[in-house]
Order: C-alpha cells, then sequence, then structure tokens
C-alpha cells in the first residue's frame, strides 16, 4: 500500500492552482515538489508500479512540467535525478510566466528503504570525506548539467535537490559558477560536513567555540600559505561569491543546521573587527588542511562564500520532519529569511 506522504492529492502542494513565479513560497514550493518527484519516481520504479498505478507524474504535472529524462546511478540503476522542462499551456495567462524556469535539474537524497540504500549510504560516505566529485553519480550529474545548458542557453534554469541530492546539486552548481555561469539552486536541507554547534544551547559557549575555532583554522591556513593549492582555492572560493544559491535548514535538523552559525559567525567576527580572521576560516575547514598538507587535493563542498538563507522556526516534532523535503511547502510556515555575500 502506497504512502499518503507519496500521493500528491494528499500531501503535496495542491493548494497551488496558480503559480506566481515572483512569489518566493510558490518557487520554493516548486522546487520541492520536482525534488519529491524524484523520490517517487524511484519508489515507483523499487515498488514495479507500472504507469497507470505511478504515483509520481502529478508531482509535476500539477505545475504544467514534463519529465524530459530520468538520471540513472549507473551503479545500481536507482534513479537519483530528473530533468523536467516547464510547458505551460497556452491557455493559461500569467503574466509572471517569463521568470518561470524552462527546464529544472532535480537530485533526490538517500532512500533508506530499498536497494537503494546501500549506494546512497556509500555516497554519504563520500561526501563526509569531500569525495563526491569523485563518484560516477556526480558525472552523470554534471555531465547533464552541462548538456542541459548548452540547450537552454542563458534562458532560466534551475538547480534542486535535497540532503544528498542538495550536495549534489551544490557541486554541480559550484562547478558551473567556475565557469562564469550563475545557477538558480535551490538547496533543502543541505549536508553540512561540522561539529553541530547549533545544538549546543548556552550561546555563549556556542560563540567562544566558533571563536576559538575561526583562530585555529585561520592560523592554520596562514601557516600553509606556502602550499601551492591554498591560493588557488582561496581565489576561487571569492570567484563564487556572485553565484548566491537558495539554502533551506532547519534548526532541528542536524545534518543541515550548522549553517545557521557559519553564516552568521562570519557577520558577528565582521562586527567585532576580526573579519579577516574569519575571512580565512570561512573558506576552510580543519580536516581539509590536514589533508592538503598530506598532499591530498581537497575541496570542502559545504563551504559557501554567499547565500540566501532560509531558516524554518516552525515547530518540528522529531529529526524526520525536521530533515523531510515535505516541510518547504508548507503554507503556514514561520521563515527567516537573509541574504549573505561575501566581500
Amino acid at each position: 500500500m502506497a504512502s499518503e506522504r507519496d500521493i500528491f492529492d494528499i500531501s503535496g502542494p495542491f493548494y497551488l492552482t496558480f503559480v506566481d513565479w515572483n512569489n518566493p513560497h510558490h518557487r520554493r514550493s516548486v522546487a520541492a515538489s520536482l525534488v519529491q518527484g524524484v523520490y517517487i519516481l524511484e519508489r515507483d520504479r523499487q515498488l514495479n508500479r507500472g504507469e497507470t498505478e505511478a504515483l509520481a507524474p502529478p508531482w509535476w504535472k500539477f505545475f504544467h512540467f514534463e519529465l524530459i529524462r530520468i538520471l540513472v546511478d549507473d551503479a545500481d540503476h536507482s534513479i537519483f535525478g530528473a530533468i523536467y522542462q516547464f510547458l505551460p499551456p497556452t491557455s493559461i495567462q500569467n503574466p509572471s510566466t517569463p521568470n518561470a524556469p524552462l527546464n529544472v535539474i532535480a537530485f533526490r537524497g538517500t532512500i533508506t528503504k530499498g536497494d537503494a540504500f546501500s549506494r546512497d549510504l556509500k555516497l554519504d560516505l563520500h561526501f563526509l570525506q569531500n569525495g563526491l566529485h569523485q563518484t560516477s553519480r556526480f558525472e552523470i550529474a554534471m555531465q547533464a548539467v552541462r548538456n542541459t545548458f548548452s540547450f537552454v542557453g542563458n534562458r532560466n534554469m534551475w538547480l534542486a535537490g535535497h540532503s544528498l541530492g542538495a550536495a549534489v546539486a551544490t557541486l554541480t552548481g559550484k562547478n558551473m559558477a567556475k565557469t562564469g555561469i550563475f545557477l538558480e539552486t535551490f538547496l533543502f536541507n543541505p549536508p553540512f560536513f561540522s561539529a553541530p554547534l547549533e545544538q549546543i544551547k548556552d550561546k555563549k559557549v556556542k560563540q567562544g567555540i566558533r571563536i576559538a575555532s575561526s583562530l585555529l583554522t585561520a592560523g592554520l591556513s596562514i601557516a600553509m600559505k606556502g602550499h601551492r593549492q591554498i591560493p588557488r582555492l582561496e581565489n576561487a572560493f571569492a570567484a563564487l561569491s556572485d553565484w548566491v544559491p537558495y539554502l533551506f535548514v532547519n534548526p532541528s535538523d542536524h545534518i543541515c543546521s550548522e549553517y545557521i552559525g557559519y553564516f552568521d559567525h562570519r557577520q558577528r567576527m565582521e562586527e567585532i573587527g576580526a573579519g579577516s580572521i574569519e575571512k580565512l576560516a570561512t573558506q576552510n575547514s580543519i580536516g581539509d588542511l590536514f589533508l592538503r598538507a598530506m598532499g591530498r587535493e581537497s575541496e570542502p563542498l559545504h563551504l559557501l562564500p554567499s547565500a540566501n538563507l532560509t531558516v524554518n522556526l516552525s515547530p518540528s516534532p522529531d529529526f524526520k520532519r525536521a530533515h523531510g523535503i515535505h516541510q518547504w511547502w508548507r503554507p503556514d510556515l514561520h521563515l527567516q529569511c537573509k541574504q549573505y555575500r561575501y566581500k
């Protein structure tokens, strides 16, 4: 029996009968729904749901998208992504349509059930080791993004992903940004590999740990200035500053909540006159510095120079809800939004 959470007419944003493509809530809800469509595509595959029983199509058809291509992992043949094209009927008059994406490439996160779990778990470990760029799934995703962009050109194109899929979207978006192509990117519950300091309730203790960490990271960065990778990576980090992805995080989700402290601490360090220290610390992690010292190429995927950060302050009863994709199309969210730009 299908889970109600898989059925669009029960769990989806079916109240969005008219999409205002200038409305941030509408844009976020559509992007999240397209990511959910990838999850359900894989569940349809696992459960052998044929065309008449498939539950995935309403997640994109409701918003007048068509599925152009599925992205299949070459290791386990699971569906991890999808390419959608926006094809609204000519009978619908919507003045905001020019701001709609022509194509959206969406990536799902880890599925804990079925035969995809083993492969997804291996990729989670690759992410923790900053090795996601060395996997075949990333290569397939990157090629799909490049090919789609070559077709779309300068017309509107989105990337979207949740959890592990957000990591894939981050990496592909970063690579495109390095070539001067800044794609609109929606990252839902993107993983941040760090101690979950944001879960510490005592603000003074939390701030003290962050300052100490910044001093240590900046000190190691200065000590390694002679290392050939450091200047190149610093220049690459600054070059990414014009790419401003949308990050959607929940403070009760320890997988992504550290982004809150990451950006907030940067601003606080600037306010107390320690901006130059944090400028070094924000683009490095201690683990990656050690890896580089040992001669291993390592670029921390989770560190971003700029972002539009949206925090869901609505209560989450448990981790599953806090990390879930479903929260992002609820109409009653209590959100806090702020843009951070690297200078």
